[in-house]
């Protein structure tokens, strides 16, 4: 049976529209997709770096007067000390220390640091150069015979003639040298010692009140004497006031004076002070008025320092 032209035109769209369903259903393969990204890069060049060399550190600078540390003469710092502190334990002007070492600033010290404790003319140990006179009779004269003056001896009767009746001495003789006195003995130290600098202070009490704490060079440098607030603290003999104030720790209101180059005295607990750094003080002079600064109740504490060292005081004050 044969179809009509319509009806075989309408098979031939199905049949393609299956054709095309089929394709549609069937799995499409996509050719792989390669990222040239990467292979386009350059390869990474590598840099070799060369060891870091170590920081060479400087040199800590050295300490002033270092090469002074264990001479006689001479202070090491040590932690928790000050200039004032120094200069009291060597018996001396916190002035001078300052002086002595070109000190900028006397409020800082540093630890390690060496300092001149004594005056730059007088170190210990160093022999001071004395002018020794010596004595016209005790030349010799080593000049040739002929080349000497003439002695002209009483009774002569022509200059470089031999006296009469003296016996010429002989051609080319040596003349005995004239025997000179020997030179008088320098002082020894024992006997510079005996004259001791602090016999020639005229000691007195500080203070009229009891002593209530003696000497003990491991706790208390010097003389406890109670009294009064307001009581009179007198200088204990003529001097030089070289520190008045309240720096030094365990002083409280404090007067230092210097009575020559052996002996100073501190006067502590003080509350009022009536004398100035530097200033000259007389023996009995009121130079402050006894109080309770930094201690416990009114007393004054009383020191002698002989060269920086605490001595008994009652060993020099005269007897009550």
């Amino acid at each position: 049976m044969q179809l009509r032209p319509q009806a075989r035109a309408c098979q031939l769209l199905v049949a393609m529209a299956i054709v095309v369903l089929a394709g549609c259903s069937s799995p499409v393969r996509k050719a792989p997709v390669e990222d040239r990204s990467t292979a386009s890069k350059a390869a990474p060049v590598v840099v070799s770096t060369p060891p870091a060399v170590p920081a060479v550190e400087a040199a800590p600078k050295p300490l002033p007067g270092v090469e002074n540390a264990a001479k006689s003469g001479y202070y090491t710092v040590k932690p928790g000390d000050t200039l004032l502190r120094i200069a009291l334990d060597n018996g001396q002007n916190w002035r001078d220390l300052a002086r002595w070492n070109n000190l900028d600033n006397p409020n800082v010290v540093e630890v390690g640091q060496v300092l001149r404790v004594v005056p730059p003319a007088a170190e210990p140990g160093t022999a001071t150069a004395r002018a020794v006179p010596v004595p016209s009779t005790g030349r010799v004269d080593t000049r040739p015979l002929d080349s000497r003056p003439a002695v002209v001896a009483a009774g002569s009767s022509a200059p470089g003639s031999a006296p009469v009746g003296a016996t010429p001495a002989p051609v080319g003789a040596t003349p005995a040298p004239v025997a000179s006195p020997p030179p008088a003995p320098a002082p020894t130290t024992e006997a510079a010692a005996s004259r001791d600098a602090g016999d020639e202070v005229a000691w007195i009490w500080p203070a009229a009140g009891a002593v209530v704490a003696g000497f003990d060079e491991g706790r208390n440098k010097g003389l406890t004497i109670t009294g009064k607030a307001g009581d009179p603290v007198l200088a204990a003999g003529d001097g030089r006031v070289v520190y008045a104030g309240s720096s030094l720790r365990g002083y409280g209101n404090l007067v230092i004076v210097k009575h020559n180059e052996m002996y100073l005295t501190a006067y502590a607990h003080n509350q009022v002070l009536l004398v100035k750094d530097d200033q000259v003080v007389r023996r009995g002079q009121k130079i402050a008025e006894m109080g309770s600064s930094d201690a416990e109740r009114v007393q004054l504490h009383f020191e002698i320092r002989r060269q920086g060292k605490p001595i008994d005081p009652a060993k020099l004050l005269p007897a009550r």
